[in-house]
């Protein structure tokens, strides 16, 4: 016979464990995201330049994107420039020269804002690769590799498509136009990200699977 669970001889069944979920953020993490939005937000004051009678101006946003993807990682990062395009979309004027609304999700920079989204994941997603050491070569590759290369992968075809340029003189203009200043951002978000991390190491996201190697 099998004993009676419900009896005090029966054999004391182990405590289930419940394991908070991954896909919760906690107050500090919206915390962090509302203020890298409002980073980016911020980083919009000093106005915009428009360079060579090019529609998409150069400003200093693209800097906080990096910087929300370096230093808070794939998900929360790419969750603060949602968040930022989220309030530009309902019509605030977030966005470098007093900008925001509707409109600007569908002109000539329409590609580049959701290329900064997916280029903050990206950013996030190669920083977190490295964390806890954080070296400025392997930093300055993901901020060249999500900060520029999906920026333009996406806003390069898009701005043409609305303008009804060419691929090539799209992309030239973009090159001419952008690439010095957003290498600069790259120096300074590497640069800024590298400091951050060996001072607050804890702002960095857990990475996947440490609690499983602890465990064992």
């Amino acid at each position: 016979m099998f004993p009676d669970p419900a009896s005090p001889l029966a054999p004391a069944q182990p405590a289930a464990t419940v394991a908070p979920s991954k896909r919760r953020l906690g107050s500090r993490d919206l915390a962090l995201v509302a203020s890298f939005a409002a980073l980016i937000a911020v980083l919009g004051l000093p106005g915009s330049l428009y360079l060579f009678g090019n529609p998409v101006p150069v400003t200093l946003q693209t800097l906080g994107v990096m910087l929300a993807g370096s230093l808070l990682g794939a998900r929360r990062g790419a969750l603060a420039v949602l968040t930022f395009l989220a309030l530009v979309a309902a019509g605030l004027p977030l966005l470098s020269g007093g900008r925001g609304g509707l409109a600007v999700l569908v002109g000539p920079s329409a590609g580049y804002l959701v290329g900064w989204v997916l280029g903050a994941l990206v950013i996030g997603w190669l920083a977190q690769r490295s964390l806890p050491a954080y070296p400025l070569w392997w930093g300055a590759l993901a901020n060249v590799a999500g900060g520029i290369g999906v920026v333009y992968l996406l806003g390069i075809p898009v701005q043409a498509q609305v303008l009804g340029t060419g691929g090539i003189l799209a992309t030239g203009i973009a090159a001419v136009v952008y690439l010095p200043g957003d290498l600069l951002k790259v120096v300074v978000a590497t640069s800024v990200a590298a400091a951050v991390h060996r001072a607050v190491p804890e702002l960095a996201p857990a990475r996947r699977g440490a609690g499983r190697r602890h465990a064992r």
